[in-house]
C-alpha cells in the first residue's frame, strides 16, 4: 500500500508556470521529495510488504481484544514517561550485533510497563521505542508493529502469572521473569524472521547471535523489574526516576559486555580461518617443492611435526608451537629457486653446487617476506642453517642471536635428514642420528633444544622416530603427483622452445 502511495506521488503532474514552462525550482524540490519517499519505503516490497500487513493486522486485533477484555494502560503519566525512556533507550542505548539487527536497553522499561500496567500498556511502551530509531520509515514501521506484538505477549504472560499465583513477592518476581523471558523469546523470533525476509541471511544466523543474549539477560531482567515494581507499588511512583537511571546504566553495561564477548568469539573464528588459510598456503608450497625434489618428498612435513613437538616440550606456549609447525612446513621453500639439476643430482654436490645450495635459506626468506603476516616466518627461515658456534650461514650468527625457532628447525631438519634415505646413502638408525646430535651440541646445535628432542624420541615408538606415522603425511600423494606433472610439462615446453 505504501509503495503504491509513493508511486502515486511520483506520478503527480509537474507544475507549469503562467508562460507554459515547467517551474524548474518546484520540479527540483519535488523530485528530491519523491526520491526521499522512495528511499524511505524501498524495503516494503514483496514478502516484507506482506509481512507488514500481517503483523499490523495482528496488532490491531490484539489491541481490540485487550480493550474488549477491559485492559487499560494504568497510569497515563507513568506510561508516557516509560514510553519516552524506551524511545531514548533505542536512540542512545542500541548495540548492533550484526548488520540488520541489534539489541537495546529499551526492553527494560518496556517489560516494566507490561508487568506493572498490563499488556495494553506494554504494547504502547514497546511500540513507542520505535520512535527512537534512526532508520528509514519502512524499517521503523516494521519495528513498531513487531514491538507492539512483543508488548502484548509479555504483558499477557505477566497477567497469566498474576492470575495463577497469589499476591506477594512470589507473584511479582515470577511475573517479571516470565514477562522478560516471553519478551526476549518473541523478540528473537520476530527479529530472525524479519532478518531473513529482508534477504540479509538465514534466520538461524540471527537466532544464533540472539540466543546467548536471551540466556544471559533473563537473570537480570526478572529481579530488576521486580524491585522497581515493588518500589512503585509499595513506596511511591516517584521512586521510578530514582531507580531507573542506575538500572538503565547497569543494563547498558551488560549489553556492552555481551557485545564484547561476541566480538571476542568473532575474532577467534577469524583467527582460526586465518590459521587454516596459512596451512593451506604452506601445503601448496610443500607440494611444489616435493614435486621438484621427489627424494625428499615429505621431509618438510616431518620437520614441522618434530619442530612443533620440541616447542611443546620446551613449554613455549600454543602460539609458538603453531608457529614452529608452520615454519617447519615452509623452511626449505627457497630450494625451488635453485638452478635445475642441483636438487635432482643423484650424487654428492661439487663445491660450487654446495655454495649455490646454501643460498636456499636467503631465497626462502625473500619468497616469504612478500607474503602478508609472514615476516617473522621469513626471518626464522633465513637463519635455520646458522650454528651456535657462529660457523653457519648466511649471516654467521651465534648463540642466542639465532632465533629460537630457527635453532629448533635446525635440529629437527638434521635429525630427519639423517634418518631418511638419500641418493648417496641409506637412512641412519635413530640411535645413531641421536648420537650425532648429542656430539654436535654447543658447536652446531643448541643444547636445550637437543635435550628436549632427545626426551621426546626416548619415549616415542619407532614409527615416530622414522617419521612414518599418519601425522607425517601432511601433503597427500595425489597433490604431489599433480604438481610434479605440471612442473615436468613446463620443463618440456621450456626445452622445446
Amino acid at each position: 500500500m505504501l509503495t503504491s502511495l509513493a508511486s502515486l506521488l511520483i506520478s503527480i503532474p509537474q507544475r507549469v508556470g503562467t508562460d507554459g514552462d515547467v517551474d524548474s525550482i518546484t520540479l527540483s524540490g519535488d523530485n528530491q521529495v519523491f526520491r526521499r519517499i522512495r528511499r524511505e519505503l524501498e524495503d516494503l516490497r514483496g514478502r516484507m510488504a506482506i509481512y507488514l500487513s500481517v503483523i499490523a493486522l495482528a496488532v490491531a486485533i490484539a489491541a481490540a481484544v485487550l480493550l474488549h477484555a477491559g485492559f487499560g494502560i494504568g497510569s497515563p503519566e507513568s506510561v508516557a514517561a516509560l514510553a519516552a525512556i524506551a524511545a531514548i533507550g533505542e536512540w542512545r542505548g542500541r548495540i548492533t550485533l550484526r548488520v540488520g539487527f541489534g539489541v537495546s536497553i529499551s526492553l527494560f522499561p518496556s517489560v516494566f510497563a507490561a508487568v506493572l500496567f498490563g499488556p495494553l500498556a506494554g504494547m504502547v511502551v514497546f511500540g513507542a521505542s520505535a520512535l527512537g530509531l534512526r532508520i528509514p520509515v519502512a524499517g521503523r514501521l516494521v519495528y513498531f508493529f513487531n514491538r507492539a506484538v512483543i508488548g502484548a505477549a509479555s504483558g499477557a504472560a505477566a497477567a497469566g502469572v498474576v492470575a495463577l499465583i497469589p499476591g506477594g513477592v512470589e507473584e511479582t518476581v515470577a511475573a517479571a521473569t516470565v514477562a522478560a523471558f516471553t519478551a526476549e523469546l518473541v523478540d528473537a523470533t520476530l527479529t530472525s524472521v524479519t532478518f531473513s525476509l529482508r534477504g540479509l541471511g538465514r534466520w538461524t544466523v540471527a537466532a544464533r547471535d540472539l540466543l546467548p543474549v536471551i540466556a544471559a539477560s533473563i537473570p537480570f531482567y526478572g529481579p530488576a523489574v521486580a524491585v522497581l515494581a515493588f518500589a512503585y507499588r509499595d513506596i511511591s511512583p516517584w521512586t521510578l526516576p530514582l531507580f531507573f537511571a542506575p538500572a538503565l546504566a547497569a543494563q547498558r553495561w551488560f549489553l556492552m559486555y555481551q557485545e564484547q564477548r561476541r566480538l571476542t568469539d568473532d575474532l577467534q573464528r577469524v583467527n582460526e580461518q586465518l590459521q587454516a588459510a596459512n596451512l593451506s598456503f604452506a601445503k601448496g608450497l610443500i607440494a611444489t617443492l616435493d614435486a621438484r625434489d621427489r627424494y625428499t618428498a615429505g621431509h618438510s612435513a616431518a620437520v614441522a611435526i618434530y619442530a612443533r613437538d620440541i616447542a611443546k616440550r620446551m613449554g613455549l606456549g600454543q602460539g609458538q608451537e603453531d608457529l614452529a609447525h608452520l615454519c617447519g612446513l615452509v623452511y626449505d621453500i627457497g630450494k625451488i629457486g635453485l638452478p635445475p639439476g642441483i636438487l635432482e643430482k643423484p650424487g654428492a654436490l661439487t663445491l660450487e653446487e654446495r655454495r649455490e645450495m646454501q643460498r636456499h635459506s636467503e631465497i626462502g626468506e625473500k619468497i616469504l617476506a612478500n607474503v602478508d603476516t609472514y615476516s617473522e616466518i621469513a626471518s626464522i627461515v633465513r637463519h635455520h642453517h646458522e650454528r651456535v658456534d657462529g660457523q653457519g650461514y648466511p649471516d654467521r650468527l651465534s648463540g642466542l642471536d639465532i632465533p629460537l625457532l630457527s635453532r629448533i628447525i635446525a635440529v629437527a631438519d638434521a635429525y630427519n635428514a639423517m634418518t631418511s634415505d638419500r641418493p648417496y646413502r641409506d637412512a641412519m638408525p635413530s640411535r645413531v642420528a641421536r648420537l650425532r646430535l648429542a656430539q654436535a651440541v654447543e658447536t652446531q646445535f643448541d643444547t636445550a633444544v637437543v635435550a628436549a628432542f632427545e626426551a621426546i624420541l626416548a619415549g616415542a615408538d619407532e614409527r615416530y622416530r622414522t617419521a612414518h606415522g599418519a601425522d607425517f603425511r601432511f601433503v597427500d600423494q595425489d597433490t604431489t603427483d599433480a604438481a610434479a606433472h605440471e612442473i615436468a610439462a613446463a620443463s618440456s615446453i621450456s626445452a622445446a622452445s
